[in-house]
């Protein structure tokens, strides 16, 4: 009887099996959907994600969107297609005539589109392709006659209100934040192709982009006079270019006004603009993993908003934002590449080499010089000096950081992107950029000399542009010290052997005279135990007040190497500071001397005399982890907490009231939580690996990131003693401080911080491979190893032995092999795993 229940049930198995198979097809097919009413003359479609209402009675309009079960569209403003000129406004939801409707399977068809009058008027077809991920829209435009447009949207989404959407990414790692758009038609125009939304609350997102063939896109964002958010993407023959302002014509954000774009015309004939609607889950893409004890919501957010709004445009990155009235970019500014390491974004990345490509053609001089600041107008510039693209040279003084600033970049996003190709079409700059600024080294004593020679000269020559630094700057020296030191490696990686020694050579020199007692002709200051900011030709040591950035760099990029040194600055920083309860570090902690920055700087603090800039944070967290990475976290809470009470939304915080002060947000703001993801979990895209280097406090222990290195979706597990990297192929379990990489040919695991592997696996990429190193030495190296899947034949090499010595290779302490190490000292050998095995332990030792 039992048996007879058996049998029943396996046959009722298959049956549902079967049906469940038939089903199948259907149930996908279900995904999406098109209904069609003749009556109303609306037609409804989408998918299980977006949804469209397209309404064709004597107009075509898009009155619904519906995303993830939200409506997103104002039911009044739509989605439609306009055109405005001198001599009016028409858009498609007033026709001519009455459009066509057809539909063919997963494709609806709009055609016989008309409106307009005279020369511009307008001939529209329209075309939706429903698929399961997305919604194609087609709009394909002819135009019997040339005419200028003042405006043109093809086509323009009007979205609710401004609490749909927080805000927009777009296509090249920038960010188009709603929280900015203080008042009505408020409107920030660039030059995207796509525009990803997405609201924090909700975790809702879509995805809107476009392509248009050989014709120029770009989109602006406005807030409506009836408080809606609008989209319009833009197409033309050329690129658009800006309304505003009289002579520049660069402004990007504009008040009390959408025209943001200068009239175009538009010639007579045909353009097509294909766009994209598919809906993002802002959860999923915005999670960074379990961040244990720190505020995770809030450093996704910073990374997310505040890192990013240095990003005026494609080819235009900085610090200040798109929102600050005259939209400056500071060249001079070392950690724009480093923001990408907190953002983790490819479209960042990507965005930011070709920002990069732009300044190389465009913001260097022939002699190299690289102009410092780029902005909406010249006001800001010396008397002309400044180029036609927006480039200059600033009103405060020769801000000759700018050269080494752009080395720095340049090699920073090479080991984010490690793309050889492209940096090598960075070499030639980068060596004008630095070699410019190496001749000013006219005394040969290592350090490079400013443009000015006294601080009565008032005129700036650093970051710190209203502090009069000139001659010998130890903070322009120290940022040169970094930029050598890693244009150096690329270049040896080029296989430019000569300006490796050259450059390094002139490292050494600087190290040298930086460190030297100020009265002996270097920087460190034996009276204050800090180093100073400058001195002048006549011998005069200024800056003595414990500069904060000059004090930091030059712990963080290993120019001061002596521990005992570092430690009296650090624990003199950090006394001060709780003696004054900041909540972060200031410029400087003691007063300039009067004459030594401009007038308004004084009384002590005020502004760059002792204001509190937290562009410095990364920098500052980087100096403090491995001093006491606690006093580190401490400052990275400090700011997380701040963004809880304002956003962060202010240019610095005033020293007495630590309130925030200026009408700017600065992408620099982020910087302490680029540093916590940089110096305290150790995150480190390097070009041949991801590397490994946390100074973990104790109240992070059991942090688990999800970060994203180039291709590679990796899970970090960060704990007291033993971390773990793994991308679901490769599992790499080790103490310390290490490097992982998988490529398509190898699995490698590198020992502490050496560019070449300790290990590499070949042979089992198809396998699930987890391992453990157990010691690494050139006397030899053990590890455990365990893969899942099919039997393997594994390629083992050992790199970094001894050249030309014995050693023997055990496998689960039986002498598997006996061998001798090449002349690079390696060791290669074979070995047959099977799957699902205890981990296998390995050993290379070398025979006594």
């Amino acid at each position: 009887m039992q048996s007879n229940h058996l049998y029943r049930g396996s046959i009722l198995v298959v049956i549902l099996t079967i049906l469940m198979s038939l089903l199948s097809p259907s149930t996908r097919a279900q995904d999406t959907f098109i209904k069609n009413d003749p009556v109303h003359r609306t037609v409804r479609f989408g998918n299980n994600r977006v949804a469209l209402i397209l309404d064709y009675h004597r107009r075509a309009f898009i009155s619904s969107m519906v995303v993830n079960g939200q409506q997103v569209l104002d039911d009044q403003g739509g989605g439609y297609t306009f055109v405005r000129t001198v001599a009016g406004y028409a858009s498609s939801r007033k026709l001519v005539t009455q459009p066509h409707l057809a539909i063919a399977g997963h494709i609806i068809s709009l055609t016989g589109i008309l409106y307009g009058s005279g020369p511009w008027r307008i001939h529209e077809s329209w075309q939706f392709k429903v698929t399961s991920n997305e919604i194609d829209y087609t709009i394909t435009r002819t135009t019997p006659h040339p005419f200028e447009a003042e405006q043109a949207g093809t086509p323009v989404f009007v979205f609710r209100d401004t609490a749909v959407w927080n805000g927009a990414y777009t296509d090249y790692g920038g960010i188009a934040w709603f929280y900015l758009f203080h008042k009505p038609l408020d409107t920030y125009g660039v030059h995207a192709r796509s525009s990803s939304f997405w609201n924090r609350s909700t975790g809702n997102g879509l995805v809107l982009s476009a392509e248009s063939g050989n014709d120029h896109l770009a989109t602006d964002y406005s807030r409506t006079d009836h408080n809606q958010i609008a989209c319009t993407v833009a197409v033309a023959p050329q690129a658009l270019s800006y309304r505003f302002d009289p002579g520049t014509h660069r402004r990007r954000y504009v008040q009390d006004t959408t025209a943001v774009w200068a009239p175009v015309i538009v010639p007579a004939g045909t353009t097509r603009v294909r766009l994209s609607l598919s809906w993002m889950d802002y959860r999923k893409v915005s999670d960074r993993g379990t961040l244990r004890g720190i505020d995770g919501t809030s450093v996704a957010d910073v990374l997310n908003t505040i890192a990013r709004i240095g990003v005026i445009d494609r080819q235009h990155f900085g610090g200040n934002s798109w929102h600050t009235p005259y939209g400056p970019i500071c060249l001079h500014e070392q950690y724009i590449a480093q923001l990408g390491v907190g953002i983790d974004d490819s479209n960042y990345w990507k965005g930011y080499r070709d920002c990069l490509d732009y300044y190389r053609d465009h913001a260097i001089r022939p002699d190299g010089r690289v102009w410092p600041r780029w902005a909406y107008t010249n006001e800001d510039a010396m008397p002309g000096q400044y180029t036609r693209d927006g480039f200059y040279e600033a009103q405060w003084g020769y801000l000759m950081d700018s050269n080494p600033d752009y080395v720095s970049n340049v090699s920073d996003l090479f080991n984010i992107n490690g793309d050889l190709a492209w940096v090598k079409t960075q070499r030639r700059a980068c060596e004008k950029a630095l070699d410019w600024i190496l001749r000013h080294d006219t005394d040969h004593n290592g350090l490079v000399e400013m443009m000015t020679t006294s601080e009565t000269q008032k005129r700036g020559s650093d970051w710190l542009d209203i502090i009069w630094a000139s001659w010998e700057n130890a903070l322009v020296n120290a940022k040169l010290y970094h930029a050598l030191k890693l244009w150096s490696a690329i270049e040896g990686l080029l296989g430019n052997v000569k300006e490796v020694r050259r450059y390094e050579s002139f490292a050494e020199r600087l190290k040298t005279q930086f460190n030297r007692p100020a009265r002996n002709g270097g920087f460190w200051d034996e009276q204050h135990h800090c180093y100073i900011h400058w001195r002048d030709r006549d011998g005069s040591l200024h800056g003595t007040n414990m500069v904060t950035p000059v004090n930091f760099m030059a712990i963080a990029y290993g120019l001061c190497d002596d521990s005992d040194r570092a430690r009296l600055i650090l624990a003199d920083i950090e006394r001060q500071m709780e003696k004054e309860h900041l909540f972060f570090w200031p410029v400087c902690m003691n007063s300039y001397a009067p004459g030594e920055g401009n007038d308004w700087q004084f009384p002590f603090p005020n502004y760059e005399n002792g204001d509190i800039f937290l562009s410095w944070g990364a920098v500052g967290v980087e100096a403090y982890a491995a001093y006491d990475p606690e006093i580190a976290l401490k400052y990275v809470k400090n700011v997380l907490a701040q963004y809880g009470k304002d956003g962060l939304a202010f240019q610095r915080y005033g020293r007495a009231t630590q309130e925030g002060l200026g009408d700017d947000i600065l992408s620099g703001n982020s910087l302490a939580v680029v540093g916590l993801y940089r110096s305290l979990y150790g995150i480190h895209p390097l070009y041949n690996r991801f590397y490994l280097q946390p100074h973990l406090p104790e109240e992070l222990v059991g942090t688990r990131l999800r970060y994203t290195y180039r291709n590679l979706q990796l899970r970090i597990s960060l704990g007291a003693t033993i971390d773990t990297v793994s991308d679901g192929r490769f599992t790499l379990v080790a103490g310390g401080d290490f490097g992982f990489s998988d490529t398509n040919h190898a699995f490698c695991y590198y020992h502490g911080n050496s560019p070449v592997a300790a290990l590499e696996i070949r042979g089992a990429l198809h396998q699930e491979i987890s391992l453990e190193p157990v010691s690494c030495s050139a006397a030899g190296m053990s590890w455990r190893l365990q893969a899942a899947g099919e039997p393997a034949l594994l390629r083992f090499r050992v790199r970094q032995l001894l050249p030309g010595k014995h050693y023997t290779i055990t496998h689960n302490g039986r002498v598997v092999r006996r061998c001798k190490s090449d002349s690079e000292g390696c060791v290669d050998f074979r070995f047959r795993m099977a799957p699902g095995t205890l981990p296998a332990t390995f050993s290379v030792a070398a025979v006594p």
